[in-house]
């Protein structure tokens, strides 16, 4: 399916009509209810019954759409080296969702948000997470006593920031940080000089790039894996970043910033898939006290954020989310919460789809098909199960536009990129109106 047409002529689409575009167009939603539901369904887990949240952005790219409003200009990766990078006009969103433990390429999608021309994304991620975990609680997928709540993310995000905002739900945050950082470590004792002062708030400085500025780590553990080899993990208590009044701490200006203390984790494994060269990964806990078990658990469970990646790829070639040629923003909000329901209802039917495999496929067990296999199925399961729709009535096709004629509406076209940008300093923050 490459259009919405040729979905109306699918089997499963019961309503066979041209004008599907112009009914998407003026349909609605509830996404408070929708989100409400997701979060009442079964959740997968970790092994000790942790639920464990990933969050990440993917686009939906609309180069050659000048006449559709709130495009923002969305970072899209060369291949080969960072300098072919490019920045393409399109629609962002925000996903939220719980990933299963093991090799698997399925999560449960729980939330997305677009990311508007005046939103600052690291205050709409806040509000996005807090929101989700609020859900969970109410939910009852969360009770007093159960494990955090772990939240996976990459080095995209300022996770010193979120972990300040997202204080009070019961969550910890592990995230990537880029290897050209610098952390610092704690100032030691208190101490007065012979000419008084204020005590230090920092202590040493330790340079990713910088080996020799490393310190001995509280913690060393070392895990055989069968894809990247010997993993071995060296992290250091009690790490916090040095933070300033840029970015979202604009708005902290008046207050003193405050030290967030966590868990640095360095990996570094054997080998990588393609004989690539394997470079160590920084990875940075809200956590402190970290326990051997503890690091091991972070780290897998970041590696399990790549299975997003793999539902986006998904959604995008297989459900075909960005085939659409949509115009306004509000209808692709719609179209990716119907594309959300449908990978939903995917998730559910594994237990009941059959392996419908191709003849070069291998033969896998009925509850570890991949959700390619499952929706090969699922129009066997969808004769079996209950449609919530009335039968369709029969009619005849709208007589269209007159011969000959032309449209007159000409539509309005929309510039890209954000229309509320940050302020680059304390001053220009404090005199910015409203």
């Amino acid at each position: 399916m490459k259009t919405l047409v040729e979905l109306s002529l699918a089997v499963e689409h019961r309503r066979g009509h041209e004008a599907l575009y112009a009914g998407l167009d003026r349909g609605w939603a509830e996404p408070a209810r929708l989100r409400r539901t997701l979060a009442g369904l079964p959740l997968p887990k970790a092994a000790d019954g942790r639920i464990v949240l990933a969050v990440d952005v993917s686009n939906w790219l609309r180069p050659d759409a000048p006449t559709s409003n709130e495009r923002l200009f969305c970072h899209v990766y060369g291949r080969g080296a960072r300098r072919r990078d490019q920045f393409v006009p399109g629609w962002p969103y925000s996903f939220v969702a719980a990933l299963e433990t093991g090799r698997t390429s399925w999560v449960a999608l729980l939330d997305a948000v677009r990311l508007g021309p005046a939103d600052d994304a690291t205050a709409v991620t806040a509000a996005q997470l807090r929101d989700t975990v609020d859900r969970l609680i109410d939910a009852g997928q969360w009770r007093t006593g159960d494990p955090d709540i772990w939240i996976v993310m990459d080095s995209s995000y300022d996770i010193a920031y979120l972990s300040h905002a997202l204080a009070d739900p019961p969550v910890v945050l592990v995230g990537r940080l880029r290897s050209d950082r610098v952390m610092l470590r704690d100032p030691g004792p208190a101490g007065c000089g012979p000419q008084g002062g204020r005590p230090r708030r920092h202590g040493g400085v330790l340079t990713f790039a910088k080996p020799e500025s490393w310190h001995e780590p509280e913690v060393t553990t070392v895990t055989g894996t069968t894809r990247y080899g010997k993993a071995e993990a060296r992290a250091c208590d009690r790490i916090h970043p040095r933070l300033t009044h840029r970015g979202p701490w604009l708005d902290h200006a008046k207050e003193e910033l405050p030290i967030l203390h966590g868990t640095l984790i360095r990996l570094t494994v054997e080998r990588l898939p393609g004989d690539r060269d394997p470079k160590p990964v920084w990875l940075w806990c809200s956590a402190t006290a970290a326990t051997p078990a503890d690091v091991e658990h972070w780290w897998q469970s970041f590696l399990r954020r790549f299975d997003l990646e793999h539902t986006f790829r998904f959604m995008k070639q297989t459900l075909s989310w960005t085939a659409p040629k949509i115009r306004h923003a509000d209808t692709a909000d719609l179209w990716t919460w119907l594309i959300i329901a449908a990978h939903t209802q995917l998730r559910l039917a594994r237990p009941l789809a059959e392996d419908l495999r191709r003849p070069w496929e291998r033969s896998t067990e009925p509850r570890r098909l991949t959700p390619a296999r499952v929706r090969r199925g699922f129009r066997n399961v969808r004769q079996t199960t209950a449609r919530p729709t009335a039968a369709p009535k029969p009619s005849r096709p709208g007589p269209g536009r007159p011969t000959g004629s032309k449209n007159k509406q000409r539509a309005r076209q929309h510039d890209v990129g954000k229309t509320v940008k940050r302020a680059k300093s304390i001053k220009k923050h404090q005199t910015r109106p409203g």
